[in-house]
């Protein structure tokens, strides 16, 4: 079956962290939609890091800039058919629901 890359994007800024109340709901519905799709996940991934390295023929910077009006927070593998069925797992993940976050759904070629 398919692979692909999904890489959850959010707005770039500061936002407030939420209550200890709205934490424990969030991670509510996120076990609920891992626990559903969770033949599909192959890799649940994790956050990123705020920091990191920018690499070019030229070497290396740092980076990601705080400029950038999105910045990459996550990633994870799924499974899936097809890019639609990639892309309704991706649709109901919970973090696309937050103000100004996406996933982008990608397929992983195979050498």
């Amino acid at each position: 079956m398919p692979k692909y890359l999904c890489m959850q994007r959010s707005a770039s800024g500061d936002c407030e962290p939420p209550s200890p109340a709205q934490m424990q709901s969030m991670y509510e519905v996120f076990n609920a939609w891992r626990e559903k799709y969770q033949k599909n996940i192959v890799d649940m991934g994790g956050r990123l890091r705020a920091d990191g390295k920018i690499v070019s023929s030229e070497g290396a910077i740092d980076g990601p800039f705080p400029e950038a009006k999105e910045v990459i927070g996550g990633f994870m593998i799924i499974e899936a058919a097809n890019m639609d069925e990639a892309v309704e797992v991706a649709r109901q993940c919970p973090g696309v629901v937050a103000p100004g976050s996406s996933v982008e759904v990608r397929e992983i070629s195979a050498p």
